[in-house]
């Protein structure tokens, strides 16, 4: 089973973008668009007091007509945040993006964020590890009849030898 500090290892890139609650909505979606990410996790200092997606600007800015430079961040963002820690596993966050409609989990060890884990980290993640299933799978199948042919032939040269 993989935990969430080995999926954070995994990743490609690693790094993760916050933002302070007092920072205009239109500084977020720069943030997120420079860097090529959904979601930023809200700070206010060390705190961690919220997450703020692509999907809050479109519901909570575009589709109520608020302007992105006048809006704050902490105006829309989402306050009750889900987090894991290191130690807990994938199928543990995928439980929990599912029961919460959400497909960001900061990473809080011992109150200090150090990573953010998405859906598609768990995704990538659980194909490695059906991917890795088949290989092995396919390693058993295919060595068990080389085995067997192996054998096979070896008997038979022994029975027209004999």
């Amino acid at each position: 089973m993989t935990t969430v500090a080995q999926l954070l290892k995994s990743k490609a890139d690693s790094a993760f973008h916050t933002i302070d609650a007092a920072a205009s909505v239109f500084e977020a979606i720069a943030s997120m668009s420079r860097n090529g990410i959904g979601a930023l996790v809200v700070t206010r200092g060390a705190e961690v007091c919220g997450i703020v997606t692509e999907r809050d600007y479109a519901r909570k800015v575009i589709l109520q007509d608020r302007s992105s430079r006048s809006t704050q961040v902490d105006e829309i963002m989402s306050r009750a945040v889900r987090y894991v820690n290191p130690q807990q596993t994938s199928d543990e966050c995928m439980a929990l993006m599912a029961a919460h409609h959400i497909r960001y989990l900061p990473v809080i060890e011992r109150g200090v964020l150090v990573g953010l884990v998405s859906i598609g980290d768990l995704v990538k993640n659980l194909i490695a590890e059906q991917q890795f299933a088949i290989d092995q799978l396919e390693f058993y199948v295919h060595g068990e009849m080389q085995a067997t042919r192996s054998s096979s032939h070896a008997a038979g040269r022994a029975i027209a030898l004999a």
